[in-house]
């Protein structure tokens, strides 16, 4: 038998004006966005914006549907938008940003299960990384240098036979 530990370091910041001016924008506009998201049913709005490796914005807003399973995360909205529009083309960072409609927005916010397999396989078929800057409307911020950071043996191609 053989043991393996799994550990990351992420760094923590206190509030988003702490954060270099790139990251504060894009976490700004994650912020914003969370207003475009479609949640009659939770109130819980989510936006997500990355920067492209060559300088673009993408955004993506979660998307429920009276049929809960239905409903599509924000980053995996955005995830979407940006194979389609930008095939092959890596993601730098995105941003993630949240408002709840019953109780303070001032934590981080991670990407569900679902979202951090999505995360994880982009990473892969780009070829690099995606830098993540989770934070609510307020209070700390949460920077992972790879989104697959969050998803230890993560499933992948390779298990598949492929």
């Amino acid at each position: 038998m053989k043991k393996n530990d799994y550990h990351f370091s992420y760094e923590i910041y206190t509030g988003a004006e702490e954060l270099n001016s790139a990251d504060s924008s894009l976490l700004e506009e994650a912020r914003r966005i969370c207003e475009k998201a479609y949640a009659p049913y939770s109130q819980f709005k989510v936006g997500a914006v990355a920067l492209l490796a060559n300088g673009q914005l993408v955004r993506g807003t979660n998307q429920e549907n009276a049929s809960y399973p239905a409903g599509t995360c924000a980053e995996h909205s955005l995830l979407a938008t940006a194979g389609t529009l930008f095939p092959g083309l890596p993601i730098d960072a995105m941003a993630i940003s949240y408002h709840s409609g019953h109780g303070e927005s001032n934590q981080p916010c991670s990407p569900c299960g679902i979202c951090r397999q999505a995360l994880h396989e982009f990473e892969l078929r780009v070829g690099r990384p995606i830098r993540l800057i989770l934070g609510g409307l307020t209070g700390p911020v949460i920077v992972v240098d790879k989104a697959s950071q969050l998803l230890p043996l993560g499933f992948t191609a390779d298990m598949l036979g492929k």
